[in-house]
């Protein structure tokens, strides 16, 4: 099942804003609340007090919270690996360990009495889960995620990112990632450039980081890691399906009726003898053969232009088309939309047999 997540700040922020904020966010069906200690510098009543009241609303609305915590945390707060009672107290789901143990007392904190989520950091790489996975924990209580990083250009590579996600996905663990809002500017540090899981994310659209990393097919939890999303964003990433890459688009006001339906409204997918030009859905050309197809912007694709194929292609005629590159036209194919910018990269995502959707803002 994939959820999506909101992150909040205690220290940083007023006690009745994150209460709004997590209402408005379970209203658009957010599951998750990632919460960090790591910054937090008070005593450990003072931390069940703030954290506790926070936690015990997000179970009231089906939201679960993870703690991020780090072993200078359990030092400075006299909490042993043995004895997650504390956690408990605060009645989070689980802690996400920022830092790495040996291996063996992850393990054995996957045994807690407390059925406590422990969450292994998915970025640091060098087979760490590996190293975990070799002390036999209990792996219904072991989960993945993976940093943010709030400094612009520290960000994970896609390479990176996909090496280390599929360890945890090649385990069955659940896995999750950060995606940042563009309206937000809190997080656990002083440094405002975003909060982002992968660097090419930081100046994307929140929805547009949602879309890619569902569409690498190796992230179930996708969590917003800066506060506060606005309402429209979290409106809109509670819309993204994570089953199927939907491609926002722009079509030409003066199409004709029936080609605007083809694209909005037919059912797509790219055909298995995939061309490394054009992405084919081809059902439409059959449902509407014999209708003719008239020429009316036979003009120069671009790579992202959403084609339709006249009646001068014959049995082609209907077929609904995004071209992959830039290309000449033939003068019988017309140019009846673009996907979005900030998206023409998704496409590259798209695999043979592969459904998708098209729609309009």
């Amino acid at each position: 099942m994939k959820r999506l997540g909101i992150s909040i700040y205690p220290e940083h922020t007023k006690y009745e804003d994150n209460i709004e904020y997590m209402n408005r966010a379970s209203k658009y069906g957010f599951k998750r609340i990632f919460t960090c200690l790591l910054s937090v510098n008070k005593s450990r009543a003072e931390i069940i007090e703030e954290f506790r009241g926070l936690i015990e609303h997000g179970i009231s609305l089906g939201m679960e919270t993870i703690l991020d915590v780090s072993p200078r945390v359990f030092s400075e707060l006299d909490i042993s690996y043995e004895d997650l009672s504390f956690f408990a107290e605060t009645k989070a789901s689980g802690i996400r360990l920022d830092m790495a143990y040996s291996g063996n007392e992850e393990s054995l904190m996957s045994f807690n009495p407390y059925d406590l989520k422990i969450e292994i950091n998915m970025s640091t790489g060098a087979h760490y889960i590996d190293n975990v996975m070799k002390y036999k924990p209990n792996l219904e209580n072991i989960v993945g995620s993976h940093n943010f990083y709030p400094h612009r250009y520290a960000g994970l590579s896609e390479e990176h990112f996909i090496r280390t996600s599929k360890q945890f996905k090649d385990l069955g663990l659940t896995t999750a990632a950060f995606v940042s809002s563009q309206s937000a500017s809190i997080g656990p540090w002083p440094v405002d450039e975003g909060l982002c899981t992968l660097e090419q994310h930081r100046e994307l659209p929140v929805t547009v980081q949602a879309k890619h990393l569902f569409a690498i097919e190796l992230i179930d939890d996708v969590i917003i890691a800066n506060a506060f999303a606005s309402e429209e964003e979290l409106k809109q990433l509670s819309n993204v399906d994570p089953n199927l890459l939907k491609f926002k688009v722009y079509l030409n006001k003066d199409i004709p009726e029936l080609e605007r339906k083809i694209v909005l409204d037919e059912f797509h997918f790219n055909r298995g003898d995939v061309s490394a030009y054009l992405i084919r859905s081809t059902q439409s050309r059959v449902k509407y053969k014999g209708h003719h197809f008239e020429v009316f912007n036979p003009q120069d694709i671009k790579k992202g232009d959403i084609l339709i194929e006249s009646s001068l292609y014959a049995h082609y005629a209907g077929e609904l088309q995004i071209a992959l590159k830039d290309m000449e036209n033939s003068g019988k194919t017309n140019v009846v939309g673009r996907v979005d910018e900030d998206e023409l990269f998704l496409l590259d995502y798209l695999q043979p047999w592969q459904k998708f959707g098209l729609y309009e803002d």
